[in-house]
């Protein structure tokens, strides 16, 4: 007995306006438009709709809309309608049920309960169209000490940094959970842009090695497509201990999305599952985290910095702080809104905190313990605007990784599906027919386009605080003002409530 459940978004169509030219149905991998011959009428099956948008956005007459289904059982406090249907879905597969991009839980987003100051008087504002504003840094050490040669010119001791124009990256995402021409267009973003793009756990494809010094290489618990030549293309290297969106878990990439360059690429057989263990099975410890760290040091011959990637969990200040110890050069750590092509939805929606309570947690420790110029502090797991940019500094990050955006920018309407490898956008799948629809040499410019105005304004919000430095605004929490938070929250985050004074 398989129970029937209702279809969460129904498809509505303007009978007046559809001209039934059948470009829906060609559009939607999810086959939910068809044509019956016998009316000569298009018809949907609602069932199989994930509310892409494809096809409201492809309809030449605009005779599409979707809508959230107004059906429902008897309203319950406790057992809402996605709770009941859940039930319903596992009763009838016996699955475990996966979900894909970040949690979509109406919890609270603290970057919305933060104000920025501004200057008016006794600090003034600074014009950044017509003075130096500096949104450029790097990343790396930070405790060189000053030495000079027998001429008397200062040697350069700093450790590997990794130059950026502008405080933004683009977080890992695997070749294989999404598509050639979205590496593509990251690449092509990164190398303009002056910044970098991660390459997630799958391997770089062989035709991106040229874009090797705007490019950052993952090594996880799978070790796919990791060999000498990969580590030496890259910039940097990022060892993948934890990810926001399923902490305490590996990663699963399906078979049917294992084509043969992605096969080639993450050097595994086609057509069979990408499993990634929950630990890397030769660390449990700081102490074996150090072991790699130098080893992957040794291997690049101590001329890339090496980033440790973490969840943002309870514990994760003194996580960061042991990995500050393990000569480590950038901690990233990732929320729990972050995104993912495939996760378990209860590890998804259920593990892991906010983004914004972790880094202020990370950034205090390390400063209390001396060590915060041990290591740069990259942040990433829903980080949705400049604004957020500009609030994630001010509480002590040096730059931030974007995943969502990014993929937004590219076209993605956040179906969360990705998991179905069915992207109509081109973006989350391996089928040629379905990749084709995203045009590199157009991606690649709505990723330069969004980082261009993210820039500008985060050059116009610093300088209305009267800062005009990235440098300068870096663990300045006195920018910042609370709103709506508990006296906890305020504290966790070290920043004062809106109204408060120096």
């Amino acid at each position: 007995m398989n129970i029937y459940i209702q279809p969460e978004y129904e498809v509505v169509r303007d009978r007046d306006r559809c001209i039934a030219c059948r470009v829906c149905e060609r559009q939607c991998a999810n086959l939910v438009h068809s044509f019956d011959a016998e009316t000569g009428k298009m018809q949907a099956d609602s069932s199989l709709c994930v509310n892409c948008h494809r096809c409201v956005c492809v309809c030449p007459t605009h005779a599409l809309k979707i809508v959230k289904s107004d059906d429902t059982y008897k309203i319950n406090g406790n057992w809402s309608n996605q709770t009941i249907n859940e039930v319903y879905r596992q009763a009838n597969s016996g699955g475990v049920l996966l979900s894909s991009m970040g949690n979509p839980k109406d919890y609270p987003v603290f970057w919305d309960k933060m104000l920025i100051n501004a200057s008016q008087v006794t600090n003034p504002p600074i014009d950044p169209l017509r003075e130096p504003m500096e949104t450029q840094l790097w990343l790396g050490k930070r405790t060189a000490k000053i030495e000079r040669d027998e001429k008397g010119r200062l040697k350069n001791t700093l450790a590997p940094q990794l130059k950026l124009k502008v405080p933004i990256m683009f977080s890992a995402m695997s070749y294989g959970s999404i598509s050639y021409n979205a590496h593509e267009s990251l690449a092509r973003a990164a190398e303009e842009l002056g910044t970098y793009y991660n390459t997630g756990e799958g391997g770089l494809h062989k035709d991106f090695y040229k874009y090797g010094k705007n490019t950052i290489v993952q090594v996880a618990s799978g070790r796919f497509g990791v060999y000498k030549d990969y580590l030496d293309t890259a910039a940097a290297i990022e060892i993948k201990m934890g990810q926001g969106a399923k902490p305490g878990i590996g990663g699963h990439l399906p078979g049917a999305k294992i084509s043969a360059d992605v096969s080639e690429t993450r050097m595994i057989p086609q057509g069979v599952d990408a499993i990634s263990p929950a630990p890397h099975h030769d660390i449990y410890s700081i102490e074996d985290l150090r072991q790699l760290v130098y080893s992957l040091k040794e291997a690049t011959d101590y001329k890339k910095p090496v980033i440790v990637k973490i969840a943002a969990v309870h514990n994760c200040a003194a996580i960061a702080s042991g990995i500050a110890r393990s000569g480590a050069d950038i901690i990233a750590i990732d929320g729990y809104r972050g995104g993912t092509g495939a996760a378990p939805t209860r590890i998804r929606d259920n593990v892991g905190i906010p983004i914004e309570l972790a880094l202020a947690q990370v950034d205090q420790r390390l400063r209390e313990e001396g060590i915060r110029d041990e290591v740069s502090i990259v942040v990433g797991g829903s980080v949705r605007s400049s604004a957020d940019v500009v609030k994630a500094i001010a509480l002590g990050a040096d730059a931030c990784y974007i995943g969502t955006a990014a993929l937004l920018a590219l076209g993605c309407h956040l179906c969360r599906t990705c998991q179905t490898g069915k992207c109509n956008w081109g973006i989350a799948t391996q089928r040629p027919d379905l990749v084709k629809r995203l045009n590199p040499d157009l991606g690649y410019k709505r990723l330069v386009n969004l980082v261009t105005a993210w820039n500008h304004e985060i050059q116009e919000m610093m300088g209305g605080m009267g800062i005009n430095s990235v440098e300068a605004l870096r663990g300045n929490r006195l920018m910042l003002r609370g709103i709506g938070l508990t006296d906890t929250e305020l504290s966790v985050l070290g920043i004062k409530y809106a109204g408060e004074s120096m």
